[in-house]
C-alpha cells in the first residue's frame, strides 16, 4: 500500500460494469475528479477514492456490487481517509439501501447526477458521514460535463440519453429517463473536437440511436447526422449503437451507404425471433420486419457485418419459439451475437410474468444457441480467408498477443483482427502505434476473430499513433449548451449540421 504525501493530490480509481452508456459515463467521472484535483491512482497503489459505476441489467449485479464493496472494507480500515463511491443503475435503484447494506460506502449518486460527484465526495468528508443523492430526472446533459477519455484514437459521443420504449425485460428506462435527444450542432461540435485531438473512430451512442430527433420533431435526424459526420476532415470511421428495429428508416441505410467513413457494420437486436415472445417483450416489431431490414442493408451494402443480441428463456418461451429464434439466426447470417439467458429484473414487468422457465431448460437451449451462432459466425469469417483489410490498430483487444507476438485491431466491419508484422518485412513492427492504420492479409479465421499471420501489405502512421506514442489522451472540457428545447430546429441552420441549433 502507498502512504500519501501530505498535499500531494488525492487519487482516484473507476471501476466500470455494463455497457457502453456506462463505460463513456466513465470517462465522464475520471474527467470530473481530475478537474478537481484529483489524479488516477497507479495500478499498483490504493487509491483514496474508488468510485463503481455499476449496472443494473443482470441478475447478478447486486452480488457482484456488495462482493467487491466487502473485499475493499477491509482496506479502508487500513487506509484512513479512503473514500468509496457508488453511482449508475443500481445506485439510481438501489439508493439507500447501498449504505444500509454497506455503511462503509459514503457517496451514493445516481445516473442523473454525475456531475455532482466532486462536491458529494467533499462534503461526506466534511461531514464524516455517508451522502446519497439521487434525481428524479436529467438536469444537465451528461456531455457539458469534463472528459478524460480513455483511448487516443476511438471516442464515444452521446447522441441522446434515456428510452421511450417499454420493453418488458428492461429496467433501463426507469434507471436512465425518458429520451432526451441533444441537438446536432452541438453533437458535430464534440465529434470535430476529438477528431482535433487525432482521433479516427468516433462511436455515436443512444439507448435507441435511429429515434434521434423525436424531441426536436425530426424523425430523420439520425441519417442527416450520418452524412454531417461525413463532412469532417480527418474523421475516418463513424459507428453507433444501438438501433431498435422498429424505427429503423430507409434514409439510414442510405446515409450508411453513401457516407464513405460511416462502417459497414450494424448491431441491431433481435432479442428473439418468435413473434410470440416479441409480443410478450413489447418489441414493437416481428420476426419478418427484422429479416427484411437486413435484406435492405446487404442490398445497399453487400460487406455489411451485422450483429445482434438475443435473449433465451423469456418467460412462457416454447420450443418452437426457440427453434424460430434459431431459424432467424440461420437466415440473418449475423458477424457475432451477445447471447444472454433471461434474468428476472425486479421492477420489471417481465418479472411478474408466468411460466418463468427452469434454469435447466433455459442452460440447455442457451448452448444450442451459441453453437448455431459460431456455426454461422465460423462461416461467414471463414470467406474473408484471402481478403485484405484495414485494420485500425488497438490497445487491449487481444487478450493473448503478448504470448503470440501479434497485435490486435478492428477492421472497418467491426470484426476483431490478431496481426503479425514479422521482422525482416516491409513494415518494421516497432513503428507500428495503437491508433496507426495497417492493411493485414486474413490467414485464418474462427468463430470471433481472424487470423493475418503472413507480412502486412501497408502501414500508415496517424495522429492518433502520436498521441498514443505521446502519452497523449483525449480530454474534452464539456460543451456546456445545456438540454435540447423542444420545437423545430432554427431555419438558419450551417449547412451540412442536420438543422442543429
Amino acid at each position: 500500500m502507498t502512504i500519501a504525501t501530505p498535499g500531494a493530490p488525492r487519487t482516484y480509481q473507476v471501476r466500470t460494469y455494463g455497457c457502453q452508456m456506462n463505460t463513456h459515463d466513465s470517462e465522464r467521472i475520471s474527467g470530473l475528479l481530475e478537474q478537481a484535483g484529483y489524479r488516477r491512482a497507479a495500478d499498483s497503489d490504493d487509491p483514496d477514492v474508488v468510485v463503481f459505476n455499476t449496472c443494473a441489467v443482470r441478475e447478478n449485479a447486486d452480488n457482484r456490487l456488495y462482493g467487491n464493496l466487502g473485499h475493499l472494507r477491509p482496506v479502508k480500515d487500513r487506509q484512513p481517509g479512503m473514500q468509496i463511491a457508488v453511482g449508475g443503475c443500481l445506485a439510481q435503484k438501489d439508493r439507500g439501501e447501498i449504505v444500509r447494506r454497506a455503511p462503509w460506502v459514503d457517496v451514493v449518486f445516481g445516473t442523473h447526477n454525475i456531475g455532482s460527484l466532486p462536491v458529494l465526495l467533499e462534503r461526506a468528508r466534511h461531514n464524516a458521514a455517508a451522502e446519497v443523492e439521487i434525481l428524479e430526472s436529467l438536469e444537465v446533459f451528461p456531455s457539458t460535463l469534463p472528459t478524460r477519455r480513455e483511448s487516443t484514437y476511438a471516442g464515444w459521443v452521446s447522441i441522446s440519453v434515456g428510452c421511450n420504449n417499454t420493453c418488458t425485460f428492461c429496467i433501463v428506462p426507469s434507471l436512465r429517463g425518458r429520451e432526451k435527444d441533444r441537438r446536432p450542432g452541438d453533437v458535430l461540435a464534440e465529434v470535430r473536437a476529438l477528431v482535433a485531438e487525432g482521433v479516427l473512430e468516433v462511436t455515436l451512442l443512444g439507448q435507441n440511436v435511429n429515434s434521434y430527433g423525436v424531441e426536436f420533431g425530426d424523425r430523420l435526424a439520425f441519417g442527416k447526422l450520418l452524412r454531417a459526420c461525413g463532412g469532417i476532415d480527418g474523421l475516418e470511421r463513424v459507428r453507433f449503437t444501438s438501433p431498435h428495429p422498429k424505427d429503423f428508416t430507409d434514409d439510414v441505410i442510405a446515409a450508411m451507404a453513401e457516407t464513405p467513413n460511416v462502417c459497414h457494420s450494424l448491431h441491431m437486436p433481435l432479442q428473439s425471433g418468435s413473434d410470440d415472445v416479441l409480443r410478450a417483450m413489447r418489441r414493437s416489431y416481428r420476426a419478418e420486419r427484422y429479416l427484411g431490414i437486413i435484406e435492405k442493408v446487404r442490398a445497399a451494402m453487400p460487406d455489411a457485418a451485422i450483429t445482434t443480441d438475443i435473449i433465451v428463456g423469456f418467460p412462457g418461451e416454447t420450443e418452437a419459439d426457440f427453434c424460430r429464434t434459431l431459424d432467424v439466426v440461420r437466415q440473418a447470417r449475423f458477424a457475432s451475437a451477445f447471447t444472454f439467458q433471461y434474468s428476472k429484473r425486479p421492477g420489471t414487468p417481465a418479472a411478474e410474468l408466468p411460466d418463468q422457465l427452469p434454469k435447466p431448460v433455459v442452460q440447455e437451449r442457451y448452448e444450442r444457441l451459441i453453437a448455431c451462432v459460431e456455426e454461422i459466425t465460423w462461416a461467414e469469417n471463414r470467406k474473408l480467408i484471402g481478403e485484405t483489410v484495414e485494420v485500425l490498430v488497438a490497445v487491449g483487444e487481444g487478450r493473448k498477443d503478448d504470448r503470440t507476438g501479434r497485435l490486435s485491431g478492428r477492421a472497418r466491419d467491426g470484426r476483431l483482427v490478431h496481426f503479425a508484422a514479422p521482422a525482416g518485412g516491409a513494415v518494421d513492427p516497432a513503428a507500428i502505434r495503437p491508433g496507426d492504420i495497417v492493411h493485414a492479409t486474413v490467414t485464418y479465421a474462427a468463430p470471433h476473430h481472424l487470423n493475418a499471420d503472413g507480412p502486412l501489405v501497408a502501414h500508415r502512421r496517424t495522429r492518433a499513433g502520436d498521441a498514443a506514442e505521446a502519452g497523449r489522451a483525449p480530454r474534452t472540457p464539456g460543451v456546456s449548451l445545456g438540454l435540447p428545447t423542444l420545437g423545430p430546429p432554427p431555419a438558419a441552420a450551417p449547412a451540412g449540421a442536420c438543422g442543429a441549433g
